[in-house]
This record gives structure tokens, sequence and C-alpha cells, in this order.
């Protein structure tokens, strides 16, 4: 008995430890479950996204915004939204990046507040990863975004799928740029071996190596290694393809022990160039030729082009020219050489060079230098683009004689007519007066400058005769006689009286020559007579004839 209720006092004992343990683990379980709650309900306080990842895998994409401000976000969420690029906010960079997954997402997403909770499943990427979005509406304008690849569930890759599928389209991206890019790239090791090259490079390798290629690839350009310590600079090579030479612009950039090489067409800057300097080879000649010398000066006044002309006008020395004076100093050395006109003094013709200088910068400017040997020149300023000036200097000397020879010879011509006592008018095939001697206007007066005028002030002041008829009609024939050929009339009487034969001679070009003589045997007239004639009164507009 004693033994039998031992026992039942032990077994009591085990019942109520059991039922104590049971209530201790509820009431820990509830306190657990109450404080979650209370942690997920929190509006202010940070809620947790996921459960910490196990050893070996990667962690979620999620990320919880409110009221469209990012509140947290899992590490590799965080990653993509800095890959995102600049954006207003987090939100319109995640939209970003979701736009071409998901192109029904955001008008989808505005009906989550209704439904509380939004799946959608992307579309095939550029990568392998077929995309899945969820979002869930958490309460108090909380809202969580997860994304996932439901092919890599339960796969059994620790790999983030998100980062795999944005590296795989860079990739893609990178590989199709490098492929379509015209230029040449490739990579040399320490020991100048081509180890990697684009989809141009090995075209060019398969055509020359007549489509077999081997390991390592050609060099197809020679270009020497940058030296260490210093910048890189640009280096033009010519690669040969069946005959045909092309140029490129070689670039080097180290990566550690090896080296990146960008080749960039050139032909079309060659060409350029080519033909920039044949136009300058064609210019030198054409300067070299003229008989003008050229001094072409840059923005600073300093001297960048001149011809050999500039040289036999100037007499100055080639080696003063070829070591780029500047303006005042090549002036300064013309008034050296007495190549100047003679200055009053220094400061007034330094004042005068500078005029010139301003002059010759803003607009055409032209001076006319009369030197002290004798000589005469021209010399013209003009602006170039970019604030350069041009000046030209040119021998007038046999211009400036010749001009005030012919100018004697006029002036020699009108002295010779006012001497004759015959009065000398001449006229165009229009009618106009081109010249007149003193005698004429002496009998006349001061004549017209027309022969329509002149005939209607002869009628006015003078009764008809036959003889001023048959000189209005010698001058006014339309046809043209012969020249030299000349056409005598009838008397006519002057202005004080007198009788005065004509004579009409026509000339080259349509011209005609008037004179009036008095005629042999003339009988002076009456002083009443005399008085009795009206001057020629000629009609106040001046027409063309």
């Amino acid at each position: 008995m004693r033994g039998r209720g031992a026992m039942m006092v032990q077994g009591a004992g085990l019942v109520v430890t059991a039922v104590l343990c049971g209530t201790l683990s509820v009431l820990l379980a509830a306190a657990v479950i109450r404080l979650w709650d209370w942690r997920r309900r929190a509006v202010t306080g940070r809620i947790r996204l996921a459960p910490p990842p196990l050893e070996g895998q990667v962690q979620p994409m999620v990320f919880l915004f409110q009221a469209g401000r990012l509140v947290d976000a899992t590490p590799p969420a965080r990653a993509l939204l800095d890959r995102g690029g600049p954006a207003d906010d987090d939100w319109t960079r995640l939209m970003r990046w979701i736009g071409p997954r998901f192109p029904d997402a955001p008008t989808r997403l505005t009906h989550l507040p209704r439904r509380g909770r939004v799946e959608i499943v992307g579309q095939q990427g550029q990568g392998h990863a077929t995309l899945r979005l969820l979002a869930e509406e958490l309460g108090h304008g909380l809202s969580r975004l997860t994304v996932t690849d439901p092919g890599a569930d339960h796969a059994g890759i620790v790999v983030d799928s998100m980062s795999l599928q944005a590296m795989e389209e860079e990739l893609q991206l990178l590989r199709g740029a490098l492929d379509q890019t015209p230029m040449l790239v490739w990579r040399q090791d320490a020991d100048d071996r081509v180890t990697w090259a684009n989809g141009a490079y090995l075209r060019h390798a398969e055509t020359q190596d007549d489509g077999a290629l081997g390991w390592p690839l050609p060099r197809l350009l020679d270009v020497p290694r940058p030296i260490p310590g210093t910048e890189p600079a640009p280096r033009r090579a010519t690669l040969e393809d069946r005959g045909i030479v092309s140029w490129y612009d070689c670039h080097s950039h180290p990566m550690g022990d090896q080296v990146m090489m960008f080749a960039l067409p050139a032909d079309a800057a060659v060409r350029a160039e080519r033909s920039l300097r044949e136009f300058v080879q064609t210019l030198t000649k054409t300067f070299a030729d003229l008989p003008i010398g050229l001094a072409i000066f840059d923005q600073g006044r300093k001297l960048q082009l001149f011809n050999p002309a500039l040289i036999d006008l100037t007499h100055l020395p080639t080696g003063f020219l070829t070591a780029r004076p500047s303006l005042m100093d090549f002036l300064d050395q013309l008034r050296e050489q007495r190549m100047v006109p003679e200055p009053k003094d220094y400061r007034s013709w330094r004042q005068h060079m500078t005029n010139l200088e301003s002059a010759a910068a803003t607009g055409h400017h032209a001076e006319t230098w009369s030197l002290p040997g004798g000589q005469t020149y021209r010399v013209t300023g003009r602006p170039h683009p970019g604030g350069a000036v041009a000046f030209l200097f040119e021998n007038i000397t046999t211009e400036i004689s010749v001009t005030r020879r012919f100018r004697a010879e006029l002036l020699l011509s009108a002295q010779v007519l006012d001497g004759l006592d015959d009065a000398v008018a001449v006229f165009t095939a229009a009618g106009q007066m081109v010249l007149s001697n003193r005698a004429y206007r002496k009998l006349w007066g001061p004549p017209p400058a027309s022969l329509a005028d002149m005939i209607a002030g002869w009628q006015a002041a003078s009764p008809p005769h036959p003889g001023l008829t048959a000189l209005c009609a010698a001058l006014t024939l339309a046809d043209e006689a012969p020249e030299g050929a000349a056409q005598d009339g009838e008397a006519m009487t002057g202005l004080q009286g007198q009788d005065l034969n004509w004579t009409v001679t026509d000339l080259s070009g349509g011209r005609r020559m008037l004179r009036f003589h008095t005629a042999q045997g003339h009988a002076p007239v009456a002083q009443g007579s005399v008085a009795q004639m009206p001057a020629p009164h000629y009609p106040s507009s001046r027409s063309g004839g």
C-alpha cells in the first residue's frame, strides 16, 4: 500500500509539471505573436521585410513604400535603385525599371488600395528570367512590392536573379554595340599579343587570312605601346586590304598589364587634310606669282603669311619676315627702309600707323603712299575672320604717271581749243555736249548740256533763216556719215548780227563737231541792229537730247 501511494504522488507531480510547461509555452507563443503583430501594425516603426536569409541563399528584392516614399528596402532592392539613374524620387526610379518589364504595372498598381493585392507576371526579358511582381497593401498607406524570379525558386541557384538579368542585359547591349561599331577594338597583353577583339576587328582579320583565324589573333595595325607615365596620344596608322588603304586614328588605354586599343576610321579626315594641303599649295603658288605684296597678321598681330612680292616691294630681309614680327615691328622696319611716307615726327607717324591698323581691322581701308624715292604705293587693309588682318602693297607708280600724263594731255588739248578763233562744240550721238572752247562760249554764252536745248535757244534768239534751218538738219541727221565727212551750210546771223559760216564734221563713235567762223567780206551791222538781237534763251529743263 505504501509503495502504491508513492507512485500515485509521483504521477500527480509529473502531470502538474507537464501542465505548467504547456501553459508557459502557450503564453510565450501568444506573447511572440502579439509582439510580431504589434510591430507589423506600427506605422512609424520599422517593418521587417523578410526573414534573414539562410546560409547559401540570396535575399529577395522587396520595396516598402508609404505614400510614394521609400520606407525600407532589402539590399538587392537598394542596389537596383542605385543603378536606376537620376530621378525625382525612388518611386519614379523604380517605375522606370519596372515599366519595360511589366508594361501594365503602372495602371494595375493604381487599383492596389482597393484590391489589397496585385500580382503581375512580366514579359520575357533580354536575359533568361521571367519576372513576377507582387504588390500588397499593408494598411496605413504602406505598400510592399516584391520582385521575384519564379524560375529560380527551389533550383538550388545561389544567385541574385535580378542582378543576373541586369548583367545579362548589359552584357548583350555592350556586345551588340561593340560588334556594330565601325571602329576596331582589341586588347593586347604584355607581349603585344591580341587577346580579345570586337566584331569589326575579326571581320577585317578574316578578310586578310581568307577566313581562317588562329590563336593568337593577328595584329592588323602596328601601333606602339604607350609610354608609362605619359599621356597617351593618338597615333595614325594604315590598314591595307586588297589594295585599298584605310586610315585609322589609334587610341590606347592601359588596363593593368594589358592595353585596350581603339582605332577610329580617319579616311574622311585624311582626305580633308590632303585637300587642305593641296589648296594651300595652290594658294602659295598663286601668291608667289602675284605682283602685289601680301602680308597677313593674326589676331595677335603676328605675321603669319607673306609672298615674295612683299620682299621685292618693301626690300625687307627674308629672315626678318620669317621670324614672324609684330605689325608695329613690321612698320618700324619699313620706316627704317624709307618705304613709308616721310613723317613730320615719330609720334604723329606712330599714331597714323595705329589708325591704319584700326581702320583695316574694322573694314576696307586704302591709302596712297608717296615714298621719298619717287615711287607711289597703294596700301590696302582688309579684315579677315578670327580677328586677323591682311595688308596689300601695290606699286602704282606707273599708273599714277599715266594718269598724270593723260591729265596733262587733256589740259593741253583744252588750251589748244581755247586758242582757236573758230567756235567749236562737240556732241555725242545721243545729243549730249562733251566739250566746247572759249570762242564758242564767247559767241553763244554758256552752252546747255543737250543739243535739243541749244537748238531751241538758237531758234528763240534769231529769226527764221535758211542757214539756221540747214544747221539744225545737219546736227539732227539720223544717218551717220563716214568718219571725217564735213558739211558746210549757208551763213547764219550771230548774236552781234555778224554772218557766221558753220561746218558740221562727223567723228568716230557717232559724235559730231560744230565749228563757227566769221564769213569772208562780212560788213559790220548797225549799232541799233545789234541792240535789237536778243540773247538766246535756253530752256530750264535739260533733256537728254
